[in-house]
């Protein structure tokens, strides 16, 4: 027989085997057979607090992931930073065509217990929805009889993100079990201080970049699509902060003497941010958009998103939205310019008839890839000196305080960059693949998620592209009280992780 059609031949049984042996059917029914294990570990792991400020809690959740890692036959190593370390996992195949770098997010957001409906937000619970809309706990032994897709597991970091840690391991595990080998070394990264904005990831990737060299990158993180649909999202915003503090009298003054007389902090405060965006939520700010155009192709590929507009707004309870951009998907193509929090004087039981001392208000710029935090922070800098105030470091000095009629305090951060992969790039194509054929279905694609992920130094560093796969339920409340994540999403999650670890090259 013809050489070459005797390759053909044992490619193509080779290519059926594997197809039969990891396809839709097999993958489902090996995921929801690995449930519950999986859910037994992902109790373990929530049960360790992991606010990264706390030194103990970054140390447990190292130990534990070390172990984790360890266990399923990779080679570890803890890269140290200035603060909180990252760890390196590496698991290497004889026939590895590639390596793919994963990112894990492993701690989670600050705690309020008194605002979670259960003991404690490191202790999961399993819950389940009444017809009233209340969730009720229930006992982890009800997983023996009955695993209902609806119910629940409550806990911090249930969504964000030990779930997909603990759906990529359960992945390994299977995968193992049943001998397979990816045809690509796996190297695994976990960062221990993503909510507070990795702020030593960029200068350790520098200094790691040999034993992270990758020829693409793979984020565990982030919820799909509202409508829970399989998604890939090809890119992230990036986000710088600011803080501003709008100075008045040296300490509150009693608003009957002195009213019409001091000028108010607040408002004044009140007034520069209001001249930063018009009624229709566009900022004003001369060159704030420069740079951003989207042409015909770009929208069509932003259509292709199956959002329902009307459902959004119901869910977030708004009539209507700002005019940056026609729809959802265009308005996060463009920077934005957010009050995240403001502060003044007394409310409440504790209100007091005073003209304020200060007023501070606090702001995040969410970035795309052609805008830089650079370049904006320093515009919106421009834009308040134009309206006269005098910038001071810290409390104004008597000097100043009598020289300046305005003052303010203008301190800054930028985080991360924003990063965008292209639908036919390598990585991109690859996930498709395994995805489509994990769920039988085109997944959705997103240019790119409107939330800000530390991953621009892996793509400006290390020169890979990346792409984000998000497995868990939008409406998980992560960052809030009571976050949780749906056992349907948990099963899809393994599967997912299961489809991309035997997905060929």
């Amino acid at each position: 027989m013809n050489v070459k059609i005797t390759c053909f031949l044992l490619l193509f049984t080779v290519h059926m085997s594997f197809s039969q042996q990891w396809d839709k059917n097999t993958m489902t029914e090996t995921a929801s057979q690995h449930l519950l294990p999986a859910i037994n570990q992902l109790q373990a792991f929530l049960s360790i607090p992991n606010n990264a400020i706390y030194p103990d809690h970054v140390r447990q959740n190292v130990i534990w992931c070390e172990e984790a890692f360890q266990q399923r036959n990779f080679q570890t190593q803890v890269l140290e930073t200035e603060g909180p370390p990252l760890l390196l996992a590496e698991r290497r195949h004889k026939s590895a065509k590639k390596t793919v770098l994963f990112y894990l997010q492993i701690d989670g957001q600050p705690v309020d217990s008194s605002q979670w409906d259960q003991e404690s937000p490191y202790q999961p619970v399993l819950k389940r929805q009444t017809t009233a809309g209340k969730w009720e706990i229930i006992s982890w032994d009800a997983l023996k009889d009955t695993r209902d897709r609806e119910w629940r597991i409550f806990a911090r970091s249930a969504s964000d993100a030990k779930g997909p840690v603990v759906m990529f391991l359960n992945a390994l595990d299977v995968i193992d079990k049943k001998g397979f080998k990816p045809d690509y070394n796996i190297k695994v990264i976990m960062d221990f201080e993503e909510e507070l904005g990795s702020p030593h990831l960029p200068g350790a990737v520098k200094k790691y970049q040999d034993a992270l060299k990758s020829d693409m990158l793979v984020i565990l993180d982030g919820p799909r699509h509202i409508s829970n649909q399989p998604t890939l999202t090809f890119g992230a915003r990036g986000i710088s902060t600011v803080t501003l503090t709008v100075f008045g009298p040296r300490v509150p003054q009693h608003s009957g003497h002195y009213g019409n007389y001091t000028p108010n902090p607040a408002l004044r405060l009140s007034q520069l941010l209001a001249s930063m965006k018009d009624a229709q939520g566009l900022v004003t700010i001369p060159g704030y958009y420069e740079g951003i155009s989207l042409d015909a192709a770009t929208k069509e590929i932003l259509r292709a998103v199956p959002d329902d507009e009307d459902k959004i707004r119901k869910k977030i309870g708004i009539a209507e939205i700002d005019r940056v951009a026609p729809n959802y998907q265009e308005s996060i193509q463009y920077p934005s310019l957010n009050i995240r929090g403001l502060q003044s004087g007394w409310i409440g039981d504790e209100v007091r008839t005073i003209i304020p001392g200060t007023a501070t208000a606090e702001i995040d710029v969410r970035l795309v890839k052609e805008s830089s935090g650079e370049r904006l922070v320093g515009l919106i800098r421009d834009h308040i000196q134009k309206r006269g105030y005098h910038f001071v470091k810290g409390e104004p000095t008597e000097e100043e305080r009598q020289q300046h009629s305005k003052l303010i305090s203008f301190t800054y951060e930028h985080s991360y960059g924003a990063f965008r992969t292209d639908y036919d790039s390598e990585v991109g194509k690859w996930l498709y693949k395994a995805m489509l054929r994990a769920f039988g279905k085109d997944p959705i694609r997103i240019r790119t998620s409107g939330g800000s992920i530390p991953i621009s130094p892996f793509v400006t560093t290390l020169g890979i592209p990346a792409v984000t796969v998000p497995t868990v339920n939008r409406d998980n409340n992560q960052h809030s009280p009571n976050e949780n994540i749906r056992l349907g999403n948990f099963e899809e999650g393994i599967r997912t992780c299961l489809s991309i670890l035997t997905e060929g090259f």
